[in-house]
């Protein structure tokens, strides 16, 4: 049964519920799915503390540093995302920062019945917000501050690439040093390589992607016995003090952002959970990932202890057991490509993911999407976004030339993302989950603190690099809350010239009393809706009841209706006549709600003609990644006029937008065959025969901004107004199109013009 009314909740997604070997099964993919980042940190963090060019560290140093990295897994990894986070997304399983503004500011209950309403006496419907006592006021710095974690997610996706692809190639200059100035080339390459063929999906890569980073962390584990063999010494990094007594030492605040580079990759733990659960992700982390990871930087700092410079220009390539051409090295060497370009892979689909996301929340313009896989939906190639991708990640690995110069700018990113998460989590503990607020403050100045230490180091880099992500984001985070502000009004417009049907056409009996008809009351104007489970040809207690009220309603001549020439109302008012055209016509409501939309006006006054068959479709994109295709549709068809339809699209907000008239024919003929059984097949032949030749009818709004009174800065206020609005708003809009990615021929698509004043 389709998604209406209070039925609408049943069919959310539920976070997945699995046991046994099932769940063993889950967690051996979200290998191949969420460690990719972290998993490949291992290749740079030791260098990124000490660099190559640097001095060689003490034991003690050495010690500490491993000390600091073991702890910080630990305590964010392990404790923050795995423990605490994965117990606050969504109730659909989502996580991620927006699953959590969400949860702070849940959308509306929406009615799904009066997308479909098209008559009545009031389109005003009281939806109550599933609220949380928290204030109103501190719903735009919070969306502010939920966009800019976002947009430094989307900053990520350039950096993970170029770090931990450049990190992996520049093993060869251990094996091979001949060519060590090729390490530039050769990444981008690789890179290119990767970005060309995303055009393809990931299907066919996503069967080897867990089965390559399984092999690569157990290698990681391995390798890091093997070197803590050498040194058993090294377990005294277990101990937290020596992280602290590292920094009492040295007073070097800049170590902290080389220690950053171990826990990149940890918000993954969590914007993933919507593709696995809570479960699945603990197990393989606490089981697998965290011991092997902790067992290879630990190793790194045995050999770092013994060998000392021999090492220090590449620890982790050159703290590979055997010989530097031995074959240990060149299976490393190969599985580390393997896993950079997963880990890349997952950034770049998380991206096309996240930028979708955006889309369908109206945070970003109308972006050409094209889906492609038929069996695992929800994989999505955005062409535009991909070769942004590529030319900023060349420029990336270009302009910074090596992983060391690279890994000064990628932690900022990582930091600010943590801090944002960390902050909209005390908030959920007071507001969602209702503890007590002294565990959402200590939450808050615990991981706070942890946070603030990260993100002040990484800050200390924005003049050797950090600026770049600070930059993007910044520029990212302005543009979504100017179009998120500049859609919102549109779509308030669109909403507020929503009209009553039989407000906008009249019948010859309204025309002769010279007025305009009384609104139709609902209860007397019963429209009958398909469900799951109803008889076409059977006749119910509920088809008597549509029966006996036919026989007390007015007779509507479908072939007689006037349009209001203009705004008068009474006895001024005059009516232009409608003649009816065997064709048909699907009028796009933008915004949802009851009422036809105001496209159709100004389709009647600038062709007074109306179609045989009506289709008013409102597109709803539901809180879960798909919806079954027999869920799709809700039709309800308008008895008082023949020939009128209401249908509401229902979509999974990862769903393409691929609107089939066909299917939707079958359920208006199904509704007409069960309204009146015994007359209904010339009416029935009719619609499948005018519907063949349908077309899409969309509103393209001219934005003109309107005059706002501001005081005494009224003429700056306004002129910045218009700006924003009439031209910069206008113009992107124009060039993307919400009909972007609709599946249908642009020959198919009439757009009318309308005039709206925001």
């Amino acid at each position: 049964m389709s998604p209406t009314g209070e039925d609408a909740t049943k069919t959310k997604r539920q976070s997945l519920d699995v046991r046994g070997f099932a769940l063993l099964t889950l967690s051996f993919q979200t290998l191949g799915i969420i460690y990719s980042d972290i998993g490949t940190s291992p290749l740079y963090v030791l260098n990124g503390i000490w660099p190559a060019s640097g001095k060689l560290p003490s034991e003690e140093d050495v010690i500490g540093g491993l000390s600091a990295i073991v702890w910080s897994l630990t305590l964010l990894p392990l404790l923050k995302y795995v423990v605490i986070c994965l117990r606050f997304g969504t109730g659909e399983g989502e996580g991620g920062t927006f699953a959590l503004f969400q949860g702070l500011y849940p959308p509306e209950q929406k009615d799904f019945d009066a997308d479909r309403t098209l008559t009545g006496d009031s389109f005003k419907f009281s939806n109550k917000r599933q609220g949380h006592a928290i204030s109103h006021r501190l719903r735009w710095p919070l969306l502010a501050c939920s966009l800019l974690g976002t947009s430094l997610t989307l900053s990520d996706g350039v950096f993970t690439p170029a770090v931990s692809v450049t990190s992996a190639v520049s093993g060869i200059a251990i094996a091979r040093p001949s060519v060590g100035n090729d390490v530039v080339p050769i990444s981008v390459a690789f890179l290119v390589a990767l970005f060309l063929v995303q055009f393809r999906g990931t299907a066919r890569l996503a069967y080897v992607f867990a089965p390559v980073t399984l092999i690569w962390l157990s290698l990681l584990g391995a390798t890091g016995i093997v070197n803590i063999i050498r040194h058993p010494g090294i377990f005294r990094a277990l101990d937290p003090s020596r992280a602290i007594m590292l920094f009492v030492r040295t007073r070097d605040y800049d170590l902290l952002s080389g220690v950053l580079l171990a826990v990149t990759g940890c918000e993954a733990l969590f914007a993933n959970l919507g593709q696995f659960n809570m479960q699945s992700i603990q197990i393989s982390f606490t089981c697998f990932v965290y011991p092997c990871l902790i067992l290879q930087y630990l190793g790194q700092g045995a050999r770092l202890i013994v060998d000392g410079e021999h090492i220090l220009t590449n620890i982790f390539y050159n703290s590979i057991p055997g010989r530097p051409n031995g074959p240990l090295f060149w299976i490393l060497y190969v599985f580390a490509i393997l896993a950079t370009l997963i880990a890349s892979q997952a950034l770049i689909t998380a991206t096309f993911s996240l930028v979708q996301q955006l889309i369908n929340m109206h945070s970003l313009p109308h972006l050409r999407m094209v889906y492609t896989s038929n069996k695992t939906q929800g994989q999505v190639y955005i062409p535009v976004v991909n070769w942004i991708l590529m030319i900023l990640v060349i420029i990336m690995v270009v302009a910074f030339k090596s992983s060391v110069s690279l890994t000064n700018a990628y932690g900022f990113a990582v930091a600010t993302v943590m801090f944002t998460t960390t902050l909209l989590i005390a908030l959920q503990i007071k507001y969602v989950k209702n503890l007590s607020v002294i565990v959402a403050v200590a939450f808050l100045l615990f991981f706070g603190f942890l946070d603030g230490l990260f993100w002040g180091a990484s800050l200390r880099k924005v003049p050797d690099g950090a600026w770049v992500p600070l930059m993007m984001g910044l520029i990212l985070v302005a543009f979504m809350l100017f179009w998120t502000w500049a859609r919102g009004l549109e779509d308030s417009y669109d909403s507020s010239n929503r009209m009553n049907l039989r407000h906008v056409i009249f019948t010859e009996r309204d025309r002769s009393e010279l007025q305009i008809r009384r609104p139709v009351d609902l209860k007397h104007s019963k429209e009958i809706e398909l469900s799951e489970g109803d008889d076409a040809s059977g006749r119910d207690s509920e088809d008597l009841e549509v029966e006996e009220e036919r026989e007390h309603a007015t007779a509507v001549d479908p072939e007689t209706f006037y349009i209001l020439d203009d705004a008068g109302q009474g006895s001024g008012a005059t009516h232009r006549p409608l003649a009816r055209i065997q064709t048909c016509a699907v009028f796009h409501k933008l915004t949802v709600g009851r009422g036809v939309p105001h496209s159709f006006i100004g389709f009647l006054r600038q062709w007074p003609a109306l179609p045989r068959v009506v289709i008013f479709l409102a597109v709803r994109v539901l809180p879960i990644a798909h919806m079954p295709p027999e869920d799709r549709y809700a039709v309800t068809k308008v008895r008082t006029i023949q020939g009128f339809y209401g249908v509401t699209y229902f979509v999974g907000y990862r769903d393409d937008f691929d609107m089939k008239i066909d299917e939707v024919v079958e359920r208006i003929c199904a509704i007409e065959a069960r309204a009146d059984p015994r007359e209904s097949s010339m009416i029935i032949d009719e619609i499948k025969t005018v519907a063949k030749n349908y077309v899409h009818i969309v509103p393209h709004y001219h934005v003109i901004s309107r005059e706002v009174k501001a005081g005494r800065l009224s003429k700056i206020f306004n002129w910045v107004r218009s700006l924003l609005i009439e031209d910069i708003y206008r113009r992107f809009a124009i060039m993307f199109p919400e009909t972007e990615n609709w599946i249908t021929s642009n020959d198919q698509i009439i757009r009318v013009g309308i005039n709206a004043r925001l």
